[in-house]
């Protein structure tokens, strides 16, 4: 048995790389609390269910792309429409380098979206929260035209999405798809473009 406290974030982590080596369908609450070496009642007690762990772990590794993605956004000195372009670049790139180098983390990422967890929509409303700030500043600046900001950056994220929705993961290994994205993100901004 375990000899030092079980805390939240030990389980998580246990929780990752369990997920890890089974993939989101095989994982279970009882292969995490074995790779803790603790019963299945002491991981309950910090998460009430599979899903409310599994949200955690996902949880968790947005966060970490959060800070990424919102230093991209706020860069400073760049003109709105780079930052957008840096963001939605980042955005991009972020997840297909999650999708090759963390393959079954993603796939418990996809679950959680196909499933419409609180956790990816939070991160959807952060995402919609970043592009949302930069079209502001743009109309503001006179570099955008106006219009309403929230309806822009949920239009912004759909006309990427692509590029960035989990459900389109096993096309992101085709070669042409940076330069898509790329002509995509140009198309957007010259839309956005003050004329």
């Amino acid at each position: 048995m375990r000899g030092e406290p079980l805390d939240a974030e030990t389980i998580v982590s246990a929780t990752e790389e369990v997920l890890r080596r089974h993939g989101p369908e095989k994982t279970t609450v009882l292969d995490v609390a074995r790779e803790l070496g603790v019963s299945h009642g002491s991981v309950y007690r910090h998460f009430a269910s599979k899903a409310a762990l599994r949200e955690a772990v996902i949880r968790r590794w947005l966060d970490r792309v959060r800070d990424e993605l919102a230093t991209a956004a706020h860069a400073p000195g760049l003109p709105p429409a780079e930052r957008l372009r840096a963001l939605l670049t980042a955005m991009f790139a972020t997840k297909w380098t999650k999708v090759r180098e963390d393959p079954e983390l993603f796939a418990t990422f996809q679950a959680l979206a196909a499933e419409h967890s609180t956790v990816s929509s939070g991160h959807v409303e952060f995402l919609v929260a970043q592009v949302r700030d930069i079209i502001i500043d743009g109309v503001a600046s006179g570099d955008f035209a106006a219009g309403e900001p929230d309806v822009l950056a949920r239009a912004v994220l759909n006309a990427t999405s692509r590029f960035h929705d989990p459900t389109h993961a096993a096309e992101w290994h085709v070669p042409e798809t940076e330069a898509n994205s790329a002509a995509v993100v140009s198309l957007i901004l010259d839309g956005l473009r003050a004329r």
